[in-house]
């Protein structure tokens, strides 16, 4: 389980990392194991469009149990099939780097985080020094 403090510690750290790095203004959402919301953040001059994004880079992660750049792989490698899922979930799926997934110690699934407003890489390393300041295993 992704506590409400783990949560607001990796969007304050992912937003600090950005901002050292000079990225774009940057939203992040991280959820939990049932791709609820646990908590969001969207900075000063990010589009207002950027929540679903991160939603659906972060949901991705979690209902499919694959991070973001797996994610890309697949739709690349098989269009047809990331179609049918973004299908099944209401086209709530962003397959592309930012969706982090988080696992615990043993491996299982506890969440996701979605980052966006930068380069994909770039979200997914703010996301990463974010989550590491959790000490939480993260899977871009």
């Amino acid at each position: 389980m992704v506590s409400l403090d783990q949560a607001r510690i990796i969007i304050a750290e992912t937003l600090k990392k950005g901002g050292e790095m000079g990225f774009k203004p940057l939203s992040v959402v991280v959820l939990d194991a049932g791709g609820h919301v646990q908590a969001f953040e969207r900075e000063d001059g990010a589009a207002p469009g950027r929540f679903g994004i991160a939603h659906g880079k972060a949901y991705g992660a979690v209902m499919l149990g694959m991070a973001g750049r797996a994610q890309m792989a697949r739709a690349e490698a098989q269009a047809y099939f990331m179609s049918a899922v973004n299908g099944v979930y209401g086209g709530a799926v962003v397959p592309v780097p930012g969706g982090i997934l988080l696992r615990d110690a043993k491996g299982a699934v506890i969440g996701a985080v979605g980052v966006t407003g930068d380069t994909s890489d770039n979200d997914v390393e703010a996301g990463l020094a974010g989550i590491a300041a959790t000490g939480i295993t993260a899977e871009a």
